[in-house]
């Protein structure tokens, strides 16, 4: 009975030791795994690690670059807008030099028109005014001659003599010189008492001889 139970406890003793080795393994097998660690390090730090280095370094340097060109890209297009405004700018202020430049240049033909508008119609008036006073001057003397003849025939009837012609056309050019100063035409009256005094004085005179 006794050897019954001894055996018993030598197995469970067995079965125990078992689980333990189980659970932790030998030193054999964690040399081999440190060697196999260590191995597997080496060969990522001289093989697998510079590779990956390399690959995010020139990953890195590819997006650095690709940055910097949206980064050129981005100020080209600053400068490029501010060529455009400035361009706008410059489009604008020669537009509005040009509209100046034809409104003062309208302005300065309108009056150029006005002036010589002006000058031409004092021309106008002046030539007017001198054909006006040469016609007045024409008139006048023709008048002159004819009312002085026909007073000299009328006053000759009146008094049935013959006249001093060279006196008698004196006086009638001093009277009518005299009424064309005043700038009003001789009226009938006044022609009248013109030859009434021309026919006086030629009387008179005729009488003194």
């Amino acid at each position: 009975m006794h050897a019954i139970h001894a055996a018993h406890a030598w197995g469970l003793l067995g079965i125990s030791q078992s689980g333990k080795d189980l659970l932790y393994p030998g030193a054999q097998e964690l040399i081999i795994g440190a060697i196999a660690f260590f191995a597997l390090f080496a060969f990522m730090a001289k093989w697998v690690l510079p590779k990956a280095n390399s690959v995010l370094t020139e990953r890195q340097a590819k997006i650095q670059g690709e940055l910097e060109k949206a980064e050129e890209a981005k100020k080209s297009a600053d400068a490029l807008l501010a060529q455009y405004r400035e361009s706008l700018t410059g489009a604008k202020e020669e537009s509005n030099r040009i509209i100046e430049d034809a409104r003062k240049t309208a302005e300065s033909l309108r009056l150029d028109l006005q002036r010589k508008a002006e000058e031409e119609s004092k021309q106008i008036v002046a030539r007017a005014q001198e054909e006006i006073r040469s016609e007045r001057d024409r008139v006048f003397q023709e008048l002159k001659a004819q009312v002085g003849e026909l007073s000299l025939q009328l006053a000759g009837r009146v008094i049935g003599e013959s006249l001093d012609r060279d006196r008698h056309m004196k006086l009638i050019d001093a009277y009518i010189t005299d009424v064309g100063s005043l700038s009003t035409p001789p009226s009938g009256n006044r022609h009248g008492s013109n030859g009434d005094q021309a026919g006086g004085s030629g009387s008179g005179s005729e009488s003194g001889e």
